[in-house]
């Protein structure tokens, strides 16, 4: 499907009303466009690229899809502990499971998963220790006590084109005269991971409203990654970006 109107005010009866368009996707009111928001925060960025996500290093993606074992490091501590995991399954369609930690403060999902972007505890009962979601010991998300995985990272499901509306990036540090150095990149399915977008950043933020929303396909990659200026730098960056996707059949 071709797109060829973006309207700024969707219009709908029934008392409804109108309202802007990301509005009325949030509410779900618009068929077959959503919208997703993605944060991550890394703690420590020296001078070697690192994705921004709580574990430190450059993100490693399933080969396959497969099972993930939900594991806390407070073991039975956190026996009940209800975590929710979402991302992807070997056909790149969304797909969500809660699991309910065990006696040992484990579970493994019965969905596979091509990709993990996002996982939260979904209980009333907040866990002791940080929870990891991992498969043959690689671990591919962690609740390090937010409740939730702050991952500046995301894969376009099947069947839809997202729309990158904005991003935000925010760099700090204690040292003096440490730059980050901020890359957005994308890989399409088959592909590499190719620069978006780079740009330095020095005790700031950077904001980038696109008029035009930035097009990207389906199962393709997305990822935030930084880099200090020197060793023991000691950044701190945090990186958030905002997405509307469209089926491609929408109508």
């Amino acid at each position: 499907m071709s797109i060829t109107h973006y309207p700024e005010v969707v219009t709908f009866g029934g008392g409804v009303g109108d309202y802007p368009y990301p509005l009325q996707v949030s509410r779900g009111l618009v068929e077959g466009h959503k919208r997703v928001f993605k944060f991550g925060y890394n703690t420590e960025i020296q001078n070697v690229e690192e994705t921004i996500w709580e574990n430190g290093g450059i993100y490693a993606y399933p080969s396959s899809a497969v099972a993930m074992t939900v594991t806390s490091a407070s073991g039975a501590t956190d026996n009940g502990v209800l975590v929710t995991v979402q991302g992807l399954d070997s056909s790149y369609n969304e797909i969500s499971e809660e699991v309910t930690l065990a006696g040992s403060g484990t579970a493994t999902t019965t969905a596979t998963f091509l990709r993990v972007y996002r996982a939260f505890i979904s209980g009333s009962t907040e866990p002791d220790g940080v929870i990891s979601i991992a498969n043959g010991g690689t671990t591919y998300a962690s609740i390090n006590g937010d409740h939730q995985t702050l991952m500046a990272l995301w894969t376009v499901p099947a069947g839809y084109t997202a729309y990158l509306f904005q991003y935000d990036v925010t760099a700090f540090t204690e040292q003096n005269n440490k730059v980050a150095t901020i890359r957005i990149l994308t890989r399409e399915l088959n592909g590499v991971f190719r620069t978006q977008h780079i740009f330095d950043t020095f005790q700031d933020s950077f904001h980038q409203a696109l008029e035009a929303p930035i097009p990207i396909p389906e199962k393709t990659d997305i990822e935030f990654r930084a880099v200090a200026s020197s060793n023991n730098a000691d950044l701190k960056i945090s990186a958030a970006f905002d997405i509307i996707y469209i089926a491609n059949t929408a109508p």
